[in-house]
């Protein structure tokens, strides 16, 4: 008999799990629903000292008291910490991890970067003693749960039941780091992804092929992965698919993802196009691609920025301006006449755009700063995770910006985003853009999560009657310049270059 071990998220206690729970009883398993110290129906037994430690010898108490061959620990988001915590301790009694809708938190991270509310992560992180109010963490309004993660699937009685029960959380549980040995890393492990919240098994592939050292674990054959059609909160609104899937997660069951060995990964095979070599000039973290007619006697052209998307960690090689695609986008503009230009910024987390943002204002400065650049004729490019860096300049956009483009781009925070900026909103910034241009390529093969940020941009495009053309690609996947080397791709890279050059030289 398999015996789970139900561990919830912040805010909540085991009575999230009764449904799910039920169905594992009538399956054959046993199942135990977990209300940690200060959580759920026991919140008032916080103390000044309740913190993930606390947590984690609760479920320690659990595991040595269940009689039970295999046992299997399911953490939902905050919960993953005390069960990867407890699980590192007891690792022969526990037979798999279920990560449902839960992050790969490391040793010394802390629980306190699941907090979207970057106001109350600074007042954690600089309190001054144990103040009354800094103990405990107030649950967020019933208007304000999408924030923590998506509430899609979950009726509106449900959803208030969810914000009425829910109770403060102990602060110490987010500020304490997870400490492990390293045991833990050897135990089977099931992600349980809800894509309606931004989650994918395509985009653990994407991450796995761009070659994110954080992410090669997953290739492991005791890892396995399940998608679920739902939010944040699954247990709550698919109790009995959740249920099925935990029952085939402890049988070994779930996606595998396959190391790319012996096939070159996507983002690193050839451009779409063959265009020549061009002169190209590194400065820093910038290159640019200048066209070959150019001289000192000519007058300046203008300049196109590409941005790409990420987060990209910083260990990976080689760095995108050196990719394929952005190196044939630099290249094919410096052959239609103008500057092409590509960039490293420093998207390594959801929590950099703001940095990520000011590398791109310094690269542009560089670029407007060449004299071989007409500095008053610049169009930015943005791509993937890099659309949303396009917000700043849409909320205002400056005299020298004659045209954004964005292909296959994020067009606002998927809810799993937590950490990422308000001001960071495309959707938001479009209604100040007035009548900048704007070229759109969208893929018809998009990942459902981030076509759902596109059509939310075009709709408050549509309302302030924004310039916005947008380029389709029949059968294109995300990344399709180096996918997918089709008629129709090539016609939309080059009915998109046209267009950006068209709106330069006016």
């Amino acid at each position: 008999m398999t015996a789970f071990i139900l561990v919830a998220g912040a805010h909540t206690g085991s009575w999230i799990w009764q449904a799910v729970a039920d169905r594992l009883r009538e399956s054959g398993a046993d199942a135990y629903p977990v209300t940690l110290t200060g959580m759920g129906e026991r919140h008032h037994a916080a103390g000044a000292d309740t913190d993930l430690e606390t947590h984690i010898h609760d479920l320690l108490r659990l595991i040595d008291q269940v009689d039970t061959a295999e046992v299997v620990m399911v953490g939902h988001c905050y919960g993953i910490y005390p069960v990867l915590g407890a699980a590192d301790r007891r690792p022969e009694r526990i037979t798999r991890i279920v990560h449902l809708d839960a992050g790969m938190p490391q040793h010394g991270d802390q629980a306190l970067s699941l907090v979207p509310d970057q106001a109350v992560r600074d007042r954690l992180l600089h309190r001054a003693g144990p103040a009354e109010d800094d103990r405990r963490i107030p649950p967020p309004p019933l208007e304000e749960w999408q924030r923590w993660g998506s509430v899609s699937g979950l009726p509106p009685a449900v959803l208030a039941r969810l914000a009425g029960n829910a109770v403060p959380q102990p602060a110490g549980t987010l500020t304490q780091p997870l400490r492990l040995s390293g045991a833990v890393s050897e135990l089977p492990k099931t992600g349980v992804l809800c894509t309606a919240n931004g989650s994918s098994i395509a985009m653990v592939e994407a991450l796995v092929g761009l070659g994110d050292p954080r992410f090669q674990a997953l290739t492991d054959p005791r890892v396995s992965f399940f998608e679920l059609g739902t939010g944040h909160w699954p247990m709550l609104s698919c109790p009995g698919e959740v249920a099925e899937i935990l029952v085939r997660a402890a049988a070994g069951e779930g996606h595998r993802v396959a190391a790319t060995v012996n096939e070159q990964p996507a983002h690193l095979r050839p451009f779409l196009m063959d265009v020549p070599e061009r002169h190209r000039e590194r400065v820093g973290q910038v290159d640019l691609y200048f066209p070959d007619d150019l001289t000192e006697a000519d007058r300046p052209r203008p300049a196109v920025v590409f941005v790409h998307g990420g987060p990209v960690h910083p260990d990976v090689r080689p760095t995108p301006r050196d990719w394929p695609g952005f190196v044939g986008y630099g290249r094919y503009m410096a052959g239609m006449g103008a500057v092409g230009v590509t960039l490293d910024h420093r998207l390594h987390d959801f929590a950099d755009y703001g940095r990520a943002a000011e590398d791109i204002a310094e690269a542009v400065d560089l670029v407007r700063a060449d004299p071989r650049v007409d500095g008053d004729r610049v169009a930015l490019w943005y791509f993937s995770g890099g659309g949303l860096l396009s917000a700043d300049r849409l909320a205002a956009p400056p005299p020298w910006l004659r045209c954004v483009a964005a292909t296959y781009p994020v067009l606002a925070p998927l809810p799993n985003w937590g950490l990422v900026d308000s001001r960071f909103r495309p959707a938001v910034a479009v209604r100040t853009a007035g009548r900048l241009p704007i070229v759109l390529t969208r893929v018809e093969l998009e990942r459902a999560e981030i076509a759902a940020t596109v059509d939310e941009f075009l709709a408050a495009a549509k309302n302030c009657d924004a310039d916005v053309e947008v380029i389709d690609v029949p059968f294109g996947h995300h990344g399709f310049e180096t996918i997918d080397h089709t008629e129709q791709a090539r016609h939309a890279v080059e009915r998109a270059a046209r267009s950006v050059l068209g709106h330069l030289r006016r």
